[in-house]
């Protein structure tokens, strides 16, 4: 059976898949549509997000059995189609969960503390104590919009720092030792702290906007480590502004390219980001969002550590062993 990687990934996914008696191939750098004439050619497809596998693409793939996304999201893939072609998909949320778990509370405890805006302070030689004075998570509320993988891990991080948890999700008995299912109005009316778990789909695009966020008891603090597209930015900012949101911690923006490799779509500049020459093009509002100091942003790395690397791989690689069968 032949697969093909359209993206690099950690050695131990091809040789766990060589081992199984799998056949690799490779193309790191072929276009969309240079691609599409040749994949008729594999059984099997290893993806991350280089380009979308759309309807289009797998119309081509006569031969295809299964897609490996080495990753936890699904958005960039046509699952639907895929599957009234017979195509299995596979991603592996349990590679990098732990990962964006850590990641989540690193952003917490960084927002609550202000050690941005510190570190900055003081390599310039500001020594600002009582400006910089933190507060504490214990006693705090933090509520989870979607309790899968990723929700869970983050709950589990949290359970020795005794706040309370609770989770709003679309699925019924969810809730574990870690966390309190509630529903979304209760979410709303107990979180002193938001953090987003959710995948990228229709209800979830544009999901948190200014009714969303005029819904809550309290101010609060907004850690997304899910999918950019989640976050109305416009409404984000202006509830900062208003102090309704009180920090947060970006590792995904709205604005990122589909592929995740780079900010931004196509229609923002990618390099000189705030030169007088692209400024009128880049929006209003995320301008404003990066001269915040109550934000603090990464470039969509939550679960991307080097230990997730190989775990992603490895779980895509044993759920293909185990599901797909050499002819």
């Amino acid at each position: 059976m032949k697969i093909l990687h359209l993206d690099s990934n950690h050695a131990i996914l091809t040789e766990k898949l060589k081992q199984a008696g799998f056949e690799n191939y490779f193309d790191f750098t072929s276009s969309k549509e240079d691609i599409m004439p040749l994949i008729k050619n594999y059984e099997g497809l290893i993806v991350r997000s280089r380009f979308p596998i759309d309807k289009e693409f797998l119309k081509m793939a006569t031969s295809l059995k299964f897609i490996g996304r080495v990753g936890a999201g699904l958005e960039n893939i046509d699952v639907a189609f895929a599957k009234a072609q017979g195509i299995s998909c596979y991603n592996a949320p349990e590679g990098n969960r732990n990962a964006v778990g850590e990641h989540a509370l690193g952003m917490l405890l960084s927002i609550f503390n202000h050690l941005n805006r510190a570190d900055k302070e003081v390599r310039s030689g500001l020594w600002r104590r009582e400006e910089n004075r933190g507060i504490e998570l214990e006693g705090k509320t933090v509520g989870l919009i979607g309790y899968g993988h990723m929700g869970k891990a983050f709950a589990k991080k949290l359970s020795g720092f005794d706040c309370k948890v609770i989770c709003y999700d679309i699925k019924e008995g969810v809730e574990d030792q870690y966390c309190e299912q509630v529903s979304l109005q209760e979410l709303q009316l107990q979180s002193d702290v938001l953090s987003l778990h959710i995948p990228q789909t229709e209800l979830t695009i544009k999901m948190i906007d200014a009714e969303f966020i005029a819904a809550f008891e309290k101010p609060f603090y907004l850690i997304n480590t899910a999918r950019g597209k989640s976050v109305v930015t416009e409404d984000l900012v202006a509830a900062i502004k208003s102090n309704k949101i009180l920090g947060a911690g970006l590792d995904v923006l709205e604005y990122e390219k589909g592929s995740f490799e780079s900010l931004f779509r196509p229609e923002l500049p990618q390099d000189k980001l705030l030169s007088k020459k692209t400024a009128s093009v880049i929006p209003k509002a995320f301008k404003e969002l990066l001269e915040m100091d109550q934000v603090l942003l990464s470039p969509h790395v939550a679960g991307w550590t080097l230990a997730s690397a190989y775990k992603l791989a490895a779980v895509i690689a044993d759920k293909i062993i185990t599901n797909q069968k050499i002819q």
